[in-house]
């Protein structure tokens, strides 16, 4: 029994990160899109300065697991492995802060399984890692090492409700027509393709520039920041996309290219 039991130990803490040490300059403007499908998962964005990663989650049997599809599910790879105890790791090893003190960090965890019902488990599961997190009792926002922002299917209603509350819901566009407190939304996101039809070739059209740049205005006068997913485009025009993000004060900009990314920022 001894033996197996050595045996099971090894294979779990194989499957657990160690914390990085001596992290990079941190990329303010960086999030890590699908930051699980990279060889080391949260550790890869660390690894290159990113201050945003997202995790795509799923319910099942009141576990959370990471994946982007249901059948991709691997018993090890829970949330909790994955990022929330790494990130406790990190935070404790590091003065109580990522990267440093008044250097924020995301951590936008997309449910993909019932709103509802994933994000009561999830609740239970931020509790027990409440001294890193961002947490907001009524109108006051205590800010944490760590911020959870709710993506994907989001239970607007629980959220809105809940007092004290260990996250923030991931707006869209339509919610900057309403009169949400920017603690509850506190991003805006967005898909680029529903917005925009121009991916890097040339200059932005003046219709499209003028349409994000009514958008990101309206969202920074109400407090809110501004991030696109589907911003990765052919190799040719990536880096003229990036510079206009930046050009038109997008808050953050989500990719697959974490290297790539962070090399464009650095020189920028």
């Amino acid at each position: 029994m001894l033996k197996y039991a050595v045996i099971y130990l090894l294979l779990m803490m194989s499957c657990v990160q160690k914390t990085p040490l001596n992290l990079p300059r941190p990329l303010l403007n960086a999030h890590a899109h699908n930051d699980y499908q990279h060889d080391r998962p949260l550790f890869d964005a660390l690894s290159y300065g990113f201050t945003n990663v997202e995790a795509d989650i799923h319910l099942v049997n009141d576990s959370l697991f990471v994946a982007h599809n249901k059948e991709d599910i691997c018993s090890e790879k829970t949330l909790e492995n994955l990022y929330l105890q790494p990130l406790y790791e990190v935070v404790n090893n590091n003065s109580g802060y990522i990267y440093g003190k008044n250097i924020p960090f995301i951590l936008l965890i997309d449910i993909k399984s019932d709103a509802d019902s994933t994000y009561r488990i999830l609740k239970k599961l931020l509790q027990h890692y409440k001294n890193m997190l961002t947490i907001y009792e009524g109108k006051v926002v205590k800010e944490g090492a760590v911020t959870v922002i709710i993506s994907g299917n989001r239970p607007l209603q629980l959220m809105k409700n809940e007092n004290p509350r260990y996250a923030a819901y991931d707006g869209r566009p339509g919610d900057l027509e309403g009169n949400i407190s920017n603690h509850l939304i506190p991003l805006i996101s967005a898909n680029w393709n529903d917005y925009f039809k121009w991916k890097g070739d040339g200059e932005i059209p003046e219709n499209e520039g003028q349409k994000l740049a009514e958008l990101v205005n309206t969202a920074h006068k109400q407090g809110r920041k501004v991030r696109f997913w589907a911003t990765d485009v052919i190799s040719k025009n990536q880096q003229n996309f990036w510079q206009t993000l930046l050009a038109y004060k997008v808050d953050y900009i989500g990719t697959d290219k974490l290297k790539a990314l962070r090399n464009f920022l650095i020189n920028n």
